[in-house]
């Protein structure tokens, strides 16, 4: 395996991370549903979060992604939205390093707090987020045993809220 390279992401990236969503959640959905999977990327999020999102690619291309924000109703709170990591490298610490290097930059910019959600049907996500330090926020049912918010996106879309504090690197320059 090739070195791989941590960047900022980029509005051009849109299409090749669409793409990267359909093929490596093929394996898990049928095509109809990695199709309306990649349909929570709509290219915005590269125009207007590309700063706060990463990509991570050799030379072959991009082999993940994280796509996450900051606030813009807070100076404290920072999201992410979305992470795809090949199928071939999951399990090697690269969901980690993105998460690192989001929660470093997020803390560079003053951000205490960084959020995320999942499925509770998602239970390799409830894993990660929880090894990663993320704490469960209490929801209003219960799902598998997990705290959910109902409804959270839409009916019947009950979602399990994270949260995880990080500490505040000021920038130096």
């Amino acid at each position: 395996m090739s070195e791989m390279t941590l960047r900022r992401a980029q509005v051009s990236d849109h299409g090749t991370i669409v793409e990267c969503v359909r093929e490596w959640w093929g394996d898990s959905r049928t095509p109809d549903q990695a199709r309306e999977l990649s349909m929570l990327l709509p290219r915005l999020f590269l125009q207007f979060f590309a700063g706060t999102s990463l990509v991570l690619e050799d030379g072959d291309g991009v082999k993940a992604f994280l796509v996450g924000f900051h606030a813009a109703d807070n100076d404290h709170e920072a999201y992410i939205h979305f992470v795809g990591v090949a199928p071939e490298l999951r399990g090697q610490g690269v969901g980690r390093r993105l998460y690192t290097a989001f929660f470093e930059r997020a803390a560079e910019a003053g951000r205490r707090e960084v959020h995320a959600i999942t499925s509770p049907l998602n239970t390799g996500s409830v894993a990660f987020h929880r090894a990663m330090g993320f704490m469960l926020e209490e929801g209003d049912r219960e799902v598998n045993g997990l705290p959910v918010h109902g409804d959270y996106d839409g009916p019947g879309q009950h979602r399990v809220c994270f949260r995880r504090q990080i500490a505040v690197h000021p920038r130096s320059d």
